[in-house]
């Protein structure tokens, strides 16, 4: 039986592919490579290239794989894209959730964990966020994902598809080896942007907004390794297999970091000086988001092994020096 990863070539998607192979599962990619890498996904995995959206696609993959579980990453995530072409993620993700439960209930798959978001949230109203927070998002990213949430709960009541939605916060690092790690065009998030001007890529980093209340005017965000959060995912597999009611959890280090702190980490691991500018705020953007992940932590055994930052960050850095350029100077991943 195998697990079938949706975005297996996308960033977090091939960490866990890499984890479930680790651990022994039977894996079976799907990727339209809009922005993953057919270099990220190990070659122990079965790839199917093709966009979830396509029933007639989606319907020959479960037709050759016997699905236990899916687990789905494939979704557009860049927030300051939402709020200028929100159809586009409500296209790309919410429909493609439906187009995805469609196949699952035709196929008598019953078990989905998804990858959520604290964006769900939006600005929340008490630091740390519970999972029983009000969900009000403040862009349509989170707004779709918040949608394809929704989708699946009504899905569980009238299929009996049963889920684990895993809001998460600020991913960051790579594979300690090196062999995999963050590679987006163009590159949006902090860590990576960072290590770009380390690296010399780019003149200086831009600080979206300095006067957030927020101890020093810049945003405050979690952040979790990027094989935490895989290996989370995999818990929440094997807490559905063990035939557990549908949930929801946060994942996180419980602890915000913010944008200066970061960049203070980054210089400390780089030994680089690393300009920085202050730049206007990015609309969509909440101040702060820091997670509650006990319930994590209690319900489903999650024992993150980094909550350094400066030990992501070293993560990173060493992916970063491995493969200046990303996936162009990789070849497969064993």
């Amino acid at each position: 039986m195998a697990v079938l990863v949706l975005g297996g070539a996308g960033y977090i998607g091939s960490h866990a592919v890499d984890r479930l192979i680790q651990k022994g599962y039977d894996v079976a990619v799907v990727d339209n490579l809009v922005t993953g890498h057919r270099a990220a996904v190990n070659n122990k995995a079965r790839f199917y290239e093709g966009d979830i959206r396509d029933a007639a696609f989606l319907n020959s993959v479960f037709e050759q794989e016997k699905v236990e579980g899916v687990i789905h990453f494939a979704a557009f995530s860049i927030v300051p894209e939402s709020m200028k072409d929100p159809l586009k993620y409500f296209d790309n993700n919410t429909a493609g959730m439906v187009k995805l439960l469609e196949a699952m209930a035709r196929y008598n798959v019953k078990k989905i964990v998804f990858s959520s978001t604290a964006a769900t949230y939006g600005e929340p109203k008490e630091v740390p966020i519970r999972e029983t927070a009000p969900q009000v998002p403040t862009n349509p990213y989170g707004e779709s994902k918040l949608a394809m949430e929704k989708i699946m709960h009504w899905s569980d009541i009238a299929y009996g598809i049963k889920f684990v939605a895993l809001r998460y916060f600020n991913v960051a690092g790579a594979k300690p080896d090196g062999s995999i790690g963050e590679d987006h065009h163009p590159e949006t998030h902090l860590v990576p942007i960072i290590l770009q001007v380390a690296a010399g890529e780019r003149e200086q980093l831009q600080i979206f907004g300095n006067d957030y209340p927020t101890p020093d005017g810049t945003n405050v965000r979690d952040y979790v390794h990027v094989i935490d959060l895989a290996d989370a995912h995999i818990l929440a597999l094997e807490y559905l297999k063990q035939g557990h009611e549908s949930n929801a959890f946060n994942l996180g280090s419980s602890t915000g970091f913010s944008n200066k702190q970061i960049l203070d980490a980054a210089r400390s691991v780089t030994e680089r000086p690393i300009p920085a500018v202050n730049a206007p705020r990015r609309a969509g953007d909440p101040s702060t988001l820091i997670a509650a992940s006990d319930k994590a932590r209690s319900i489903l055994g999650w024992k993150p092994q980094y909550d350094d930052v400066k030990e992501i960050i070293k993560t990173a850095w060493n992916w970063k020096k491995n493969a200046p350029a990303g996936y162009d100077d990789r070849g497969g991943n064993e």
